[in-house]
């Protein structure tokens, strides 16, 4: 579409928001200062780029191999960077666990550092953008139906190890950026399909997520 088409069009709609009270030029001026968190795997479909990585499970409901969808990290980045420019303001990017710059190594989910994520935290520095965190428990031989809450030791020892590594990747990120890295703690534990003994996998997840979080992280402000 031609920029000129773009612009009158604009004015047509400044002009009918002027009528009813709005300022559009405020609000485009208000959103810059405006941070989203953009999340990764809307350029990607949730594939992410682990050697090892398996078909989507655990609640995930991705949409299939679309056209175009980035094939590796040097395309994914360009995709967020083309998205950012047309977004008014500066946002955040999400990263998931999975996302990792793993360089063809296999490295399982309870294995993971900050090491593999260091090509992000210069990539971002050099393009204005700050990090937040996404711990995976899904899509891996492990997660089955349940991960923090499921009833076998080694499985449940394994997700909480995973968790407790992406909360101190996200506490690099943060201290690399000087600003706050939010990591979400996203899990499919919730027992839907369930229909007794809910108490036993709530406490057991309670339990999981008392461990996780004994380990107290610094906050890092701008």
């Amino acid at each position: 579409m031609k920029e000129s088409l773009v612009n009158s069009a604009y004015e047509v709609a400044k002009a009918r928001y002027a009528e009813i009270g709005i300022d559009t030029e405020a609000v485009l001026k208000q959103l810059q200062d405006f941070h989203l968190s953009l999340h990764c795997w809307q350029a990607d479909d949730v594939h992410g780029f682990e050697v090892q990585a398996g078909a989507m499970s655990g609640g995930i409901q991705s949409t299939g191999d679309f056209p175009g969808a980035a094939r590796n990290i040097d395309e994914l980045r360009q995709d967020i960077l083309k998205a950012k420019s047309l977004i008014p303001g500066n946002h955040r990017l999400n990263l998931h666990e999975i996302y990792g710059d793993f360089k063809g190594k296999v490295v399982d989910r309870d294995e993971v550092t900050v090491e593999y994520f260091q090509s992000w935290i210069d990539w971002a520095k050099e393009n204005n953008t700050y990090l937040d965190f996404n711990s995976s428990s899904f899509s891996h031989p492990k997660s089955g139906s349940l991960s923090l809450a499921n009833p076998n030791d080694s499985i449940r020892k394994f997700w909480i190890e995973h968790t407790k590594r992406c909360r101190d990747i996200a506490n690099a990120m943060g201290e690399a950026q000087g600003d706050p890295c939010i990591m979400n703690l996203w899990v499919h534990d919730g027992c839907k399909d369930v229909s007794v003994n809910h108490a036993l996998y709530r406490n057991l997840l309670k339990q999981s997520l008392d461990e996780i979080f004994t380990k107290k992280q610094p906050l890092y402000r701008r």
